[in-house]
């Protein structure tokens, strides 16, 4: 049986000695990683590989810039454009890839860009300001801040993450006219500061992550005559003991669904929980100290024996060992020197 090949691409804030994209080859066995390339680009915050697996697009300080991506994970760049507003922090694309979705956090505001049918980024679509005030008139991070946008596993809605106003918009997408219409808002908990939602693999449950309080908010997701509705069943813990100077950075599913990944800054750890088939709610495996200072993104390697740790401040990339039995993890080697490494994604090589 033939090996499936992987690459990881982890993109950098590009002000000091790091130029970007850098792509590193997987061994998904060993839990080893070894950098290959580097792509230049200014300040990838964020970035993720189409659903046919052709193109990446990430961030950049100009708007979004498109790649193709070669048969053995090179990027060939493609084209950029300007996304009507401040620099993004985040991005989505819909799974017939006709239609990226930006979140911008320093200005508040959604972005709908149409993609042409070679994968390349086109005009802008629509765009929508979040307004209004969260937790006090006088604190600026509680003015709107979209910390991410995620399209529904059913394709109709995009769920914008707004941590400055604690709750999360859901928008109706409207494909044939490229435009977004609120169809609901999933108000959090005050102070919460939601910043990032996923969804299960079966579609049938949202995660929110809640980097003030540190929790995950588990809702039961579908849809009615009254449009989509969100039903929170749980609220649990990310944190191994309370501690005030803890944020939670991000959180992410392993590739089968089953396992659910969150990292902490202050403390530095990951906490690893295991999702209930039956009714999605989490139960805690484990925590693990992740010997750098704040893990701002992680990703689960194929197959759910290892996972990476982007510890943003001490310019470092950390691999770890699990035992899910046993519930612990080990680190799996020397940590890889980046300087401020903040996103990553894992790309199957090949048909």
């Amino acid at each position: 049986m033939k090996q499936e090949k992987y690459v990881a691409y982890v993109g950098t804030y590009t002000h000091e000695h790091s130029i970007g994209i850098h792509i590193y080859d997987l061994d998904v066995e060993k839990g080893l990683m070894k950098e290959r390339k580097v792509i230049d680009i200014t300040n990838p915050s964020d970035l993720l590989v189409s659903r046919n697996r052709k193109f990446l697009y990430s961030i950049t300080d100009e708007g979004i810039k498109a790649f193709h991506i070669l048969p053995d994970g090179d990027l060939d760049p493609m084209n950029e454009q300007w996304i009507g507003g401040m620099r993004g922090c985040y991005l989505d694309v819909d799974d017939q890839n006709r239609y990226v979705f930006v979140g911008g956090y320093h200005d508040g505001r959604v972005s709908m860009l149409h993609l042409n049918e070679d994968g390349s980024v086109g005009e802008i679509a629509d765009g929508i300001f979040h307004k209004g005030v969260g937790r006090s008139a006088a604190d600026r991070s509680s003015r709107p801040h979209v910390n991410c946008v995620k399209v529904t596993p059913d394709q109709k809605y995009l769920c914008a993450v707004d941590g400055g106003l604690d709750h999360v918009k859901v928008y109706k997408i409207d494909y044939e006219r490229g435009r977004l219409k609120l169809a609901d808002i999933i108000h959090g908990d005050l102070e919460s500061a939601p910043k990032m939602i996923r969804f299960s693999k079966d579609g049938k449950n949202a995660y929110v992550l809640n980097e003030l309080k540190n929790t995950v908010d588990v809702y039961k997701y579908y849809e009615d005559e009254r449009g989509p509705e969100f039903e929170r069943i749980q609220k649990i813990s990310t944190q191994a003991a309370k501690d005030d100077h803890t944020s939670s950075q991000n959180m992410e599913f392993s590739l089968d669904g089953r396992y659910l990944y969150c990292s902490n800054a202050g403390p530095n750890e990951v906490a690893v929980f295991e999702r209930n088939a039956e009714d999605g709610t989490l139960a805690l495996i484990c925590f693990t100290r992740i010997s750098g200072d704040f893990p701002k993104a992680l990703a689960i390697f194929p197959g759910n024996k290892h996972f990476m740790s982007l510890n943003h401040e001490s310019n470092e990339i950390c691999t770890f060992k699990i035992n899910y039995e046993k519930k612990y993890a080990l680190m799996n080697g020397r940590p890889q020197k980046i300087d401020k490494p903040n996103c990553v994604y894992i790309h199957r090589l090949g048909e």
